[in-house]
């Protein structure tokens, strides 16, 4: 039964909530967070990306950054900008995005849930990744952004959630890209009870985003445990901060691939290649969208294709062979473009669905690229079936939207 909890969180005083959420660390480059945080003094990057306080040549991972995010969230702390609620809550928060609104309930998860696969995953991790937040969530003794789960719908919690929005929030902005943002309070002492009795019924939590803040979290916290002799079980340290939307509420997008060459293929020849594989059909230079599963389209000199895989070279039933990742991958990217590793290998890159197929076009026209691939979405029920099932996705396959913003309220691990 996984486990979530409320806590006492550290929130920004009201006037000061739209200056210091920020988008999560790794959603954006140095150049657009120092954009972002210009002239604002409480932006959260100066603690979750301090580096926009260096030189752009300084080290990333050098102990002087670290030590920066710790001073800054110790002067946020000094200084009042966050203030620490008087007593445990569970906070409910809203995205509004596109005319629809999705409400998370931000808790804290168990570490050992993560630890024994309660909390399912569907990505790898990277350990110099994961070592690079771990190192951020030492220093500070806090998790200073929410990791992004998912769970399977439930009735109750839905009505909870109903009644406790009809009250006024306690924060309501919208930030510069359009997306409204809201918090309420959780502190009814019945109602948290029954939050966590309902969620202790769940079969599992998911990991939608933020696989690697997930797991420095999670090992953090198993290193404070190993590392006291006195460990009880109920330390703060045993729990991370994790903000649990409703599967039926989540938006995945497309996340597409650019390709700087054609393994010395000339157009012609791919086409042919493809052809293979693939009922290949001419759409002309207005942009194409897949529209269904098994249907991708191209981008390559000046002229979008649809590609729609041929029978037989796909498997339904495996919750691996169905994706249009998979698909795209072995039949296209390893054996006409000779593409084997998607983490390493730099001729390929991606494209999030939210910057629009004109941006692979316009990285195709600009040379930069050679080709581009747009994929049809995939779905939480894909998603919730790989990590069901023990499976591993394939690099860069979901995109959420709208990022969580980190800043709301944070945890400290003691």
């Amino acid at each position: 039964m996984p486990v979530l909890k409320p806590f006492r969180g550290y929130r920004p005083r009201l006037e000061l909530v739209a200056d210091v959420a920020a988008r999560p660390y790794d959603v954006l480059d140095l150049m657009e967070a120092r954009d972002e945080s210009r002239d604002n003094p409480f932006s959260l990057y100066r603690i979750t990306k301090p580096e926009i306080e260096f030189h752009s040549q300084t080290d990333p991972y050098s102990p002087a950054i670290y030590e920066r995010a710790r001073k800054n969230f110790l002067s946020f702390l000094e200084d009042g900008i966050l203030l620490q609620d008087a007593k445990p809550h569970f906070y409910i928060y809203a995205q509004r995005w596109r005319k629809k609104t999705q409400y998370g309930i931000v808790g804290c998860a168990w570490v050992e849930d993560y630890l024994n696969d309660r909390i399912k995953k569907h990505e790898l991790t990277r350990p110099d990744k994961e070592e690079d937040r771990m190192k951020h969530v030492r220093i500070l003794n806090a998790n200073a952004e929410p990791v992004f789960f998912t769970y399977p719908e439930n009735d109750r919690i839905d009505e909870i959630v109903a009644e406790l929005v009809r009250a006024e929030p306690v924060y309501d902005f919208v930030t510069a890209d359009g997306i409204g943002h809201q918090l309420w309070l959780v502190g009814n002492d019945a109602v948290i009870a029954e939050l966590e009795s309902l969620f202790a019924g769940m079969p599992a939590f998911y990991v939608a985003d933020g696989h690697h803040r997930t797991a420095a979290a999670a090992l953090v916290g198993k290193e404070k445990k190993e590392n006291n002799p006195h460990h009880r079980g109920d330390e703060e340290y045993n729990f991370f901060m994790s903000v649990l939307f409703p599967a039926s509420q989540l938006t995945i997008i497309d996340y597409n691939r650019v390709v700087k060459d054609l393994n010395g293929h000339s157009k012609e020849e791919l086409l042919a290649l493809l052809d293979k594989s693939f009922v290949v059909e001419e759409k002309g230079p207005k942009a194409y969208k897949p529209s269904r599963l098994h249907e991708f389209s191209m981008y390559i000199d000046h002229c979008w294709y649809a590609l729609t895989a041929r029978e037989g070279t796909y498997n339904d039933s495996d919750p691996i062979g169905v994706l249009d990742v998979t698909i795209l991958s072995k039949l296209v990217l390893d054996e006409i473009l000779g593409i084997k590793d998607l983490r390493t290998d730099q001729r390929i890159d991606f494209v999030g669905g939210i910057r629009g197929l004109p941006e692979l076009k316009r990285r195709v026209d600009k040379g930069k690229m050679a080709v581009a691939f747009a994929l049809y979405p995939v779905t939480m029920k894909q998603l919730m079936d790989i990590a069901d099932t023990g499976n591993i996705m394939p690099p860069k396959t979901t995109w959420f939207e709208p990022k969580l913003r980190s800043g709301l309220v944070v945890h400290t691990l003691d």
